[in-house]
């Protein structure tokens, strides 16, 4: 119900016959009622009349008096009309705020004042950004410089982000960010620096030599080692990747194309993903999630809504080599896992069933199945699977044998090597795990037989 337009109607009617009354020709025609005489409207129309019957001179002159008369009366008339109109428009403007017929928006406080979900972003980057370096691996400052390492859009591989683990200097990122220098170093001799570290003060930045801790290619981690005054070093706060879940906020920090702790926000995508890191190894239960992550974010901070340590930002699913919104992180459990043994003893010790399991293509090859399991095409040194029975792919007087599929471990179905790397490496070395094989007689064989082997676990490429 719109009670408002009908005041507002009538008021500007009122306003208009207002006006119609002070105009010159109402005056004038009050004027001549009071005298006995007809209203001016009526005078010239007669006149009009009779004048056309008379050929009297004086007539004439009275004829054309009384026609300018009556067009200053008619342009009286237009002006008031317009007059109306304007003080209608105003008028219905007014009513219509004052009756609440037309929302005006609020007025957002000079202040400046943020919101709720505003202040709680800003705190947690206030928080955390301290706890996020810059790594740049020794090669690229060797080939490029420091300068141009940072400037413009385009930034080498080897110009990441690192996060500080401890108050002793420690600071964690991803293995492929100084890949290039790691790669350089020969087997057995140890680097005295492989990167650069520089981390952001009150007074600018500092920038400081790092040394190797340890590394894993395999789960694309290592642990480095500055010499930097506790007072710059800002640890970050650890949480916890168990009970993630979809939909819950992340907020990443880190250092895309060289732009210094740069924040970017978004969700949760998805849990327990595998994805296959640089060097070609699997990282399980990674977290995706849709908050831009680019190059140069690599080892960087993935956090919480209470500014928690929830992942390490390690890769992008992309065609363009841009943030697509499919970013991956390596939940902090595992990396609670890894960084201690990689303090303590250089490296990381992985239970593994030390097979070489068959790619894609030789899958097909072999006419099995894709997703029906992994088969073990090999062995790494003396593994403890060939000697409990698995047998992998071998040439024989007959051709080629497939070898054994790996369809299950200790009851849990597995489909592919990410499935039997994700099985394996929730268990310790040494623990003995039952898996379960398909075995067929020759290549494209429609029956397998099934089978059972118990495998006691040892550590990842042992020899």
């Amino acid at each position: 119900m719109m009670h408002p337009a009908p005041t507002t109607i009538t008021v500007a009617h009122r306003a208009c016959v207002a006006r119609d009354a002070s105009s010159p020709r109402a005056v004038r025609d009050r004027a001549r009622a009071r005298r006995g005489a007809r209203p001016a409207s009526r005078t010239a129309l007669a006149s009009t009349s009779t004048q056309s019957h008379d050929g009297d001179g004086d007539a004439d002159d009275d004829d054309g008096a009384r026609a300018r008369m009556s067009r200053r009366h008619a342009l009286a008339a237009t002006l008031s009309t317009t007059a109306c109109a304007f003080t209608s428009l105003s008028t219905t403007t007014s009513l219509a705020h004052a009756s609440g017929a037309v929302p005006v928006p609020d007025v957002a406080p000079a202040s400046g004042a943020l919101g709720a979900l505003e202040s709680q972003t800003v705190s947690i980057f206030a928080r955390a950004a301290a706890s996020a370096v810059n790594v740049v691996d020794l090669t690229v400052l060797s080939s490029s410089g420091n300068a141009s390492a940072n400037a413009g859009a385009i930034v080498a591989e080897g110009n990441g982000t690192g996060i500080v683990w401890d108050d002793e200097g420690r600071v964690v990122t991803n293995y492929h960010v100084i890949a290039g220098v790691l790669a350089s170093i020969p087997p057995g001799r140890r680097a005295n620096e492989v990167a650069k570290v520089t981390i952001q003060t009150d007074d600018g930045s500092r920038t400081f030599g790092a040394s190797l801790v340890g590394a894993s290619k395999e789960k694309d981690l290592v642990v480095l080692q500055i010499n930097a005054p506790k007072e710059l070093l800002k640890p970050v706060t650890l949480g916890t990747s168990e009970g993630a879940k979809v939909g819950q906020a992340v907020f990443a920090i880190g250092n895309p194309f060289g732009f210094d702790h740069t924040l970017t926000t978004g969700v949760i995508s998805g849990l327990n993903r595998t994805i296959q890191t640089q060097a070609g190894s699997f990282v399980t239960g990674a977290i995706q999630c849709d908050a831009a992550i680019n190059p140069g974010n690599s080892g960087g901070l993935l956090l919480d809504a209470n500014g928690r340590l929830v992942g390490v930002n390690t890769a992008i699913f992309t065609p363009t080599g841009s943030s697509a919104g499919v970013g991956f992180a390596i939940p902090v459990d595992t990396v609670k896992s890894i960084v201690p043994q990689l303090i303590k003893n250089g490296q990381v010790i992985l239970p593994s069933l030390n097979i070489v399991f068959g790619d894609a293509a030789i899958m097909r090859d072999l006419k099995i199945q894709l997703g029906s399991g992994a088969l073990a095409h090999g062995f790494v040194g003396e593994s403890n699977a060939a000697k409990a029975g698995v047998l992998s792919t071998r040439r024989g007087m007959g051709g080629i044998t497939p070898g054994d599929v790996i369809i299950e471990i200790d009851g849990r179905k597995v489909s592919t090597e990410a499935d039997v790397v994700d099985a394996i490496e929730r268990k310790s070395v040494g623990d003995v795990v039952k898996i379960r094989v398909k075995r067929f007689a020759s290549v494209g064989a429609d029956v397998a037989d099934m089978l059972y082997f118990d495998v006691q676990l040892a550590p990842s490429n042992a020899k």
